[in-house]
């Protein structure tokens, strides 16, 4: 197929772009590059070092000869986005392009406009591109788990069937967002699912949990092939975090009481759960959802099996427990189902297996460049940024989009 990946600089971007293309997909990859912006403005930066989209590509060539094609392109732009979707007219569209943090986005009111306008307006201004040049497309949209909330009934795959006064009905499960990133999230399922009904798009909204590790077995080929490992309290995930503070001896940070719990999975399924959805499109005007994780963790059970991982290599490593900067449950009940993406073929890793060799080594290997500054929290979801830490960002910034045909760099 002819592939366009949106937000192909990211953490999950590029290692997608790579498994497509080794796959024998014609991958284009098209980025903002504002997810480097956003490290300057945080004060933050990958654990591992990653080379220039530029270069990423050349490498990938290089490397497989396999071409994956380049192009610079902010979503915010209707007619630039509608320019690449005509210039390519691709079989499907994956899109991850969009700021990923709930702490970035509860940083103040510019982070948090920074945040809605990017992601809601970027994917309607997709929505209608696709109408326009590309109406046949599957897109395949980066969702989150964290739509659900933790409401105290199981979870469904999007959906739930309920009955009322006697009557029953089929309807989107319902939505408890926890910050200004996941609202926007809430607000790209309704306007996709609306456009699929009114337009007869399809499309697949992938509901992720969170993600662990860096390292595919594309990124492993070349050092310039790495994706980022982000650790910090603005961007990284909750294992990645915990696995920098073992390395150089910091106490492993739960917040509050530790009883968080999320479903988790290792990047290496993310890619392979992108690839099936591919490879098994919705129908024309359907909206599909599927619930994209593999294990379901508490936060403090998680940070125990840090700890133990550690400890049969006789590392000591302590747990301390913070006040929580989140406006969050702290014990709940939570069972999110996740069955569909098996039953289409998703043969899961499991965290026992990858925690020492995959993370754990990945991490001791680039300990040097670990900021243990980062680790605490610098943001409270009621008081928003602490102590000035943060850079405002531009709410009007000045877009950095060009024509298709000029963008490759």
């Amino acid at each position: 197929m002819r592939v366009i990946v949106l937000g192909a600089d990211g953490y999950l971007g590029w290692p997608t772009a790579m498994h497509l293309s080794a796959k024998g997909h014609e991958v284009i990859a098209a980025d903002n590059l504002i997810r480097r912006r956003w490290d300057v403005l945080c004060g933050t930066e990958s654990l591992v070092p990653i080379a220039s989209m530029k270069r990423r590509v050349a490498r990938w060539k290089a490397v497989t000869g396999n071409e994956i094609k380049w192009e610079r392109l902010d979503l915010t732009s209707l007619p630039d986005t509608t320019a690449l979707i005509t210039q390519y007219h691709p079989d499907a569209v994956v899109h991850f392009a969009e700021q990923r943090s709930a702490p970035y986005s509860m940083i103040s009111g510019p982070h948090a406009v920074e945040t809605q306008v990017n992601n809601v307006v970027g994917t309607l201004n997709l929505l209608f591109a696709m109408r326009e040049s590309a109406p046949d497309a599957h897109l395949v949209k980066l969702g989150t788990m964290g739509e659900y909330g933790t409401p105290n009934i199981d979870i469904e795959e999007g959906f739930i069937e309920i009955e009322h006064n006697g009557r029953k009905d089929r309807l989107p499960f319902p939505k408890q967002p926890g910050s200004f990133y996941h609202l926007s999230k809430v607000h790209d399922s309704h306007n996709i699912m609306f456009t699929c009904r009114v337009w007869g798009l399809r499309a697949t909204d992938l509901n992720q949990g969170v993600v662990y590790g860096s390292v595919t077995p594309e990124t492993d080929l070349h050092s310039e092939l790495r994706t980022r490992f982000d650790y910090d309290d603005v961007w990284g995930t909750v294992l990645n975090r915990f696995c920098s503070q073992a390395a150089i001896g910091y106490p492993l940070t739960v917040y509050g009481q530790g009883g968080q719990t999320r479903g988790f999975l290792d990047i290496r399924d993310t890619v392979r759960c992108i690839e099936i959805a591919m490879n098994n499109p919705a129908e024309k005007g359907e909206y599909r959802v599927l619930n994209q994780f593999t294990e379901q963790f508490s936060i403090l059970a998680l940070a125990e099996r840090v700890k133990a991982a550690r400890g049969h290599h006789g590392l000591e490593t302590k747990i301390e427990h913070l006040p929580n900067p989140r406006t969050e449950m702290e014990a709940h009940y939570y069972n999110a189902k996740h069955q569909k993406l098996v039953d289409l073929g998703l043969v899961a890793h499991k965290l026992e297996e990858s925690l020492i060799d995959r993370v754990i080594g990945l991490v001791e290997h680039h300990k040097r460049r670990i900021k243990p500054e980062l680790f605490v929290p610098r943001v409270d979801w009621r008081r928003g940024g602490k102590g000035g830490a943060f850079k405002t960002p531009s709410v009007r910034r000045r877009r950095v989009a060009v024509a298709p045909s000029t963008a490759r760099v």
